[in-house]
């Protein structure tokens, strides 16, 4: 298979991928009985709008004139969120503990796992790739390992919160 196939097939899955946990996000909303839990997801599915016309721009190029046509456009490319810094974390911890409402254990869990294996996904392509294309791919884990470190630790934090919760009577 010439390379420029297997890069097609590397950005389609990859737009799969994509597209099935935007669509993972969109239907734990429901699951989500809180502003904060339902604000964090309703980012999250915009990011991944973004990385879906990321990866469309990318394929395009691809299918177009192969890897040299490739363009990383500034207007495509994510811009950094503020949503997983210091400040955002803390008050989202705050606001689960002030509500005293915890969101879906499992469903910060299988948005974890998502996240995780797409960001190692894309690392290890990035790892067998090169230019321009190693340069999306790069960028596409960064994005992704982002999201892995926000849903690991309120997957751990409300794990916690489970486990020091008074049951019963």
């Amino acid at each position: 298979m010439p390379a420029d196939q297997n890069l097609i097939r590397i950005f389609e899955y990859a737009l799969n991928q994509e597209q099935t946990g935007k669509g993972f996000f969109q239907a734990s909303l429901s699951r989500m009985g809180w502003g904060a839990a339902v604000s964090a997801f309703k980012r999250v599915i915009e990011e991944e709008e973004h990385h879906i016309l990321f990866i469309n721009n990318i394929l395009r190029g691809l299918k177009q004139g192969g890897p040299d046509q490739i363009q990383i456009e500034k207007g495509i490319a994510l811009p950094r969120t503020d949503f997983f810094d210091e400040r955002s974390r803390h008050e989202f911890s705050q606001q689960v503990l002030l509500e005293s409402m915890v969101p879906d254990v499992t469903v910060f869990s299988m948005a974890w796992l998502i996240e995780k294996d797409l960001s190692e996904f894309y690392e290890k392509m990035a790892g067998q790739t090169e230019g321009r294309v190693k340069e999306a791919l790069s960028m596409l884990a960064g994005w992704e390992r982002g999201h892995e470190r926000f849903f690991r630790e309120y997957r751990e934090k409300l794990t916690k919160l489970y486990d020091t919760m008074p049951w019963g009577g």
